[in-house]
Parts: structure tokens; C-alpha cells; sequence
């Protein structure tokens, strides 16, 4: 049975008249006493509630600032999700302006659109056109090389095909100019990914895997010198007098946003050098990688000699043999009968053995003395050939 809700009860009356009371005598307590009696309070038997206080204004502050901190982690989310693509892009930005200060003048930068069809894997839309001073057949490149060619030419925009289009060629060849060839895309599915491949390669010319492919200048539509691809390996064909080669494209079709066209008057002038600069600050870069670990290896190797010759010192101080030198062994130290036999015994067989290689190399020296020298045989024993005079 449910007990009955009390109120107004005498047990009721009794402690808050009690409450009530300590109330008035704390308030008539001194200073002096009232600190102590209010802090004897707080610990004992009032701790559980203060306690309990503290609980609910922290729940309390955590309710009111969990709305802002959801928000803050969620800013922090999308940024940090932001960073990569903002990193790459600005990255890109920079490859862009490093070109354009190399090639100076007689370009036009554009944005590449792309679209999501089937023919916009080999086509694409650029942002400027023939009011920017773009014409047809006008050189499409990227920081890292050959992109494409402009194919139709609007007041504000352009057509242009890119390298894996199948009407794409290109007459490369190596930095060198030892071995010319055209260059296409790879149009075999097989290789699972974008490739290039140089056909009409002279039998003669080899390429060896890693070797760069430029743009050869002829044809009057690439300058020289703008980079295509890499070899990556031969390909066997049926032809027999010319050989081709699967080249990796310098530029990923996929990849390409930020372009430059190339202006007729740029043609003239050739992109001699302009690629060159990027290769000789890799290498140098390289260069210094790899002056930088030498160097930290020398320190190494000196930081482990001064270390073994403080062992060394140590161990010599103690009387110990020094790291790496084994002690003598107890068969060397022996002295016994049969031990001082044994020993003796090897140190006869090594001086046997040491006999018996001076003898050989006495004899062999005796048979050398007995052969004749040349100026030793007498001239009158010789034979004279008919006719000759003695």
C-alpha cells in the first residue's frame, strides 16, 4: 500500500524550527568563529551537497556550450576537407606563374572546362577566345607539358582536343635529336590507364626507359622543345624498319584546369629553355638531397668511432680486451701435457709447410738460371742463310 504523502507534520515543524534557530545563532556567531564553523560545515555533512551543486553547473555549462562546440568541430571538418584540394590548387597556380614568367610573353591563359560525356575524355572548353587573340591550331600547354590544340575558336571561348583525342599527332623526339618519331595517344585498353605511345622511330635509335620526349618543332603547329612524355618500354609491331615506344604523358588529361595558348608570334620565337630550368632545379634539388644525407652519414660514422674509442679507453682502463676482440681462449692458456704436444705438433707442421715452399721456389728459380739468354748464345753456331754475309 502506497504511503501517504505527510505535510504539516510536528516532525516537520521540529527541524525547521531547528533550521531556523541555527540560522539566528549563526548570524549572532562573531567573525572570528563564524569562518571556521561555515567551513567545519561545508566538509561534513553539507560536502554531499555542494557536490551535488557542482555537478549540475558543470551539466549545466556543458548543455549551454555543446551547440557551439558542434558547430566549431564541424567549420574544423569542412576545412580540413577543403585543405588538400585548396593545397593542390594553389600548388598549380604556382606551376602557372612560374611559366608565364619564363615564357614572358606571346600566351594566353585560359580555364579548362570539362563536361562529363563520352567525347569530353578527348575534348575540352576553354575560356578564352578569338578576342584574346586565340586562333585555330593554337598550342594548348600546361607547367608540365603538352595539353592540346585549339580545334574551333569562338569571340569568347575555344574548342581545343587534347592528346587523347585519336586524330591527335605530334612530332617528337628525344632532347638529343637522335631519334625522331610521331607521337599519339595509346589507344589499346589493355594498359588500364592514359598513355602515349612514339611510332616511326628509326630501327637504328634506341630509347631507354625514363628518357624524356619533347616536341621536335616541325610541322609549324609545336615549338621545340615542349615536354610529351617519358618512355616507359617498347612496344613490338609488325613493322620491321621503324620501332615504337609506349611513353608515360607528361600531363594527366584529368588533371588539366589552368592552361596557356600559345600565340602565333610565340611560335616563332621557340620555347628553347623554358622546360630546361624545371629539370636543372629538380636535379639540383636532388643534389642537395643527397649532399644532405652524405653529410649526415660522415657525422654518424664519426659520432660511432668517437664512441667506440671511448669504449676502447674504457675498457683498456679496466684491464678488459676492448669491444669486438675476443679474449684468449682457456686451449690457448693450457698447460698441460697433452696441450704443449699439440701445439708443438702445429707449429712443426707450419714450418714443414714453410720448407717446402722455399724448396719449390729454389727450384724454380735453378731452372730459370739454366735456360740461355739471348746474348749468351755464341754467333758462330748459328746458321747463316744462303747468301748472307757472316
Amino acid at each position: 500500500m502506497a504511503r501517504a504523502i505527510r505535510s504539516n507534520t510536528r516532525f516537520d515543524l521540529i527541524i525547521l524550527g531547528t533550521c531556523i534557530a541555527l540560522a539566528f545563532a549563526a548570524r549572532a556567531l562573531p567573525n572570528t568563529l563564524r569562518d571556521p564553523v561555515a567551513t567545519g560545515m561545508r566538509r561534513s555533512f553539507l560536502a554531499p551537497l555542494v557536490l551535488l551543486q557542482e555537478n549540475a553547473e558543470r551539466g549545466r555549462e556543458s548543455l549551454l556550450s555543446a551547440e557551439p562546440k558542434q558547430a566549431h568541430l564541424d567549420s574544423l571538418s569542412l576545412g580540413s576537407m577543403k585543405a588538400g584540394a585548396l593545397e593542390s590548387e594553389n600548388e598549380r597556380l604556382r606551376k602557372i606563374i612560374g611559366l608565364g614568367s619564363r615564357i614572358r610573353t606571346g600566351f594566353v591563359p585560359a580555364e579548362a572546362l570539362h563536361g562529363r560525356g563520352v567525347r569530353d575524355e578527348t575534348t575540352v572548353i576553354l575560356s578564352a577566345g578569338s578576342r584574346a587573340g586565340v586562333e585555330r591550331m593554337s598550342p594548348v600547354i600546361a607547367p608540365e607539358g603538352l595539353v592540346g590544340f585549339v580545334d574551333q575558336v569562338d569571340p569568347t571561348m575555344s574548342h581545343a582536343l587534347l592528346w587523347t583525342h585519336p586524330d591527335f599527332r605530334v612530332s617528337a623526339m628525344s632532347p638529343d635529336g637522335t631519334a625522331f618519331g610521331i607521337a599519339q595517344a595509346h589507344l589499346t585498353s589493355a594498359t588500364g590507364g592514359y598513355l602515349m605511345e612514339l611510332r616511326g622511330v628509326p630501327f637504328r635509335a634506341t630509347l631507354k626507359p625514363g628518357a624524356l620526349i619533347v616536341s621536335s618543332g616541325w610541322g609549324g603547329v609545336w615549338p621545340r622543345g615542349i615536354p610529351v612524355g617519358t618512355v616507359l618500354q617498347e612496344i613490338k609491331t609488325s613493322e620491321g624498319w621503324a620501332r615504337t615506344y609506349l611513353l608515360q604523358p607528361a600531363v594527366n588529361p584529368a588533371d588539366v584546369y589552368s592552361v596557356m595558348i600559345l600565340r602565333r608570334e610565340r611560335l616563332a620565337k621557340g620555347l628553347d629553355g623554358v622546360w630546361e630550368s624545371v629539370a636543372q632545379a629538380d636535379q639540383a634539388a636532388q643534389r642537395i638531397v643527397v649532399s644532405g644525407d652524405s653529410a649526415a652519414k660522415a657525422a654518424a660514422l664519426a659520432e660511432a668511432a668517437a664512441r667506440r674509442a671511448v669504449i676502447d679507453s674504457i675498457a683498456a682502463a679496466n684491464g678488459t680486451p676492448p669491444l669486438g676482440v675476443t679474449p684468449t681462449t682457456p686451449a690457448a692458456t693450457d698447460t698441460s701435457a697433452e696441450a704443449v704436444a699439440a701445439r708443438a705438433a702445429a707449429r712443426a707442421a707450419a714450418q714443414r709447410a714453410a720448407a717446402r715452399r722455399a724448396a719449390a721456389a729454389d727450384s724454380a728459380a735453378r731452372r730459370a738460371d739454366t735456360v740461355p739468354r739471348r746474348d749468351s748464345v755464341r754467333t758462330d753456331t748459328t746458321p747463316i742463310r744462303p747468301g748472307a754475309r757472316r
